[in-house]
């Protein structure tokens, strides 16, 4: 009897580990702010049922003819700094959140940073070296704040596509600081051309594929509009044998938010609560169940969640919508 028994608590804690292992990473990009956050900042994204939170901490180029890598100053609000992450993070993981620290880089005179490439060999090196310095720093703080995950870019198609050697040289720089789990967040049109795959531990996409061009699109539109990307991303995960993660996702509460999802540059618009609902709905539906899906990040959460959102509000936030109430059923399930 005593040797059934203990088999069967032994068994018993295997399922229970293997649960743990397959449950989803339901997560919010948590946008950084001026200000220190507290419990009140963080009680909304534990009512949504969110395990996760993606913190992004911030770096700029003010010239790309001179492409240095610049964090940590005086220009930056609190949360985007080293300091800042360390606080936000400190309050999450007291109330259990896990965490993903995802480093953003910003063009100071704007552009798009999968557009990032530098003219000359002496400037790569200047790219490189700071980029460097940027990440590393970023990898100690994750280890010290004992995070889960940390992605290594976001959205550098360029860069990453003329300099390999130098991604795959910084991953293994990564690993001898930090020894967590580790992504990059591939644009929704880089994802097929990343080379470095093998060496991650998640094939990490920001979801934002272009899947309707109807007004408002019902559940079923954003389904079939899936389908072909969704090929894409299996046959990937077949071969490189790694689960996927979507580092980001979401949608506005706009007409037509499915044509275009990651534009943000309309500000104005019609508001359509409808479309980002169904939208939600069926990225949920599709990726949440499969096997070889880790999860994801919703498209984004603001700290100050009494202020944000609510159903005048034609962007990508969930906060104060619809929306919320979604994610909050599908998050718990």
């Amino acid at each position: 009897m005593k040797i059934k028994n203990i088999f069967l608590i032994v068994l018993t804690a295997l399922c229970f580990s293997c649960k743990s292992q397959t449950k989803k990473i339901n997560g919010v990009s948590f946008v950084a702010s001026r200000d220190s956050i507290s419990q009140k900042h963080i009680t909304p994204v534990l009512k949504i049922q969110s395990n996760y939170v993606a913190l992004m901490p911030y770096s700029f180029i003010r010239n790309i003819a001179h492409p240095k890598v610049e964090f940590n100053t005086n220009r930056e609000w609190f949360g985007e700094t080293k300091n800042g992450l360390l606080q936000y993070a400190k309050e999450f993981k007291k109330e259990g959140v896990k965490l993903m620290v995802k480093p953003h880089m910003w063009l100071r005179r704007g552009g798009f940073t999968g557009d990032l490439k530098a003219t000359t060999e002496e400037n790569w090196t200047i790219l490189e070296n700071s980029y460097k310095d940027y990440i590393l720093t970023y990898a100690k703080a994750a280890k010290e704040l004992k995070a889960e995950i940390l992605c290594i870019g976001t959205e550098l198609e360029q860069f990453v596509k003329n300099r390999p050697e130098f991604w795959r040289k910084l991953i293994k720089q990564i690993r001898a600081v930090y020894k967590g789990k580790l992504t990059y967040a591939a644009n929704w049109d880089e994802f097929k051309r990343i080379t470095f795959w093998n060496e991650l531990d998640y094939i990490g996409i920001d979801a934002y594929f272009p899947l309707s061009d109807n007004k408002t699109p019902t559940v079923q539109d954003f389904e079939e509009g899936w389908q072909e990307h969704k090929k894409e991303i299996i046959t990937l995960q077949k071969k490189i044998k790694k689960p996927v993660l979507f580092t980001e996702f979401g949608y506005r509460s706009i007409h037509f938010n499915g044509k275009k999802p990651w534009e943000a540059n309309r500000v104005r618009g019609a508001i359509n609560l409808k479309a980002q609902v169904n939208a939600l709905q069926a990225i949920h539906n599709q990726f949440w169940k499969e096997d070889w899906f880790a999860g994801g990040f919703v498209w984004k959460w603001f700290h100050a969640h009494e202020r944000v959102g609510g159903e005048k509000d034609n962007r990508f936030t969930p906060q104060n919508k619809p929306a919320e109430k979604l994610l909050t059923k599908l998050y718990q399930q």
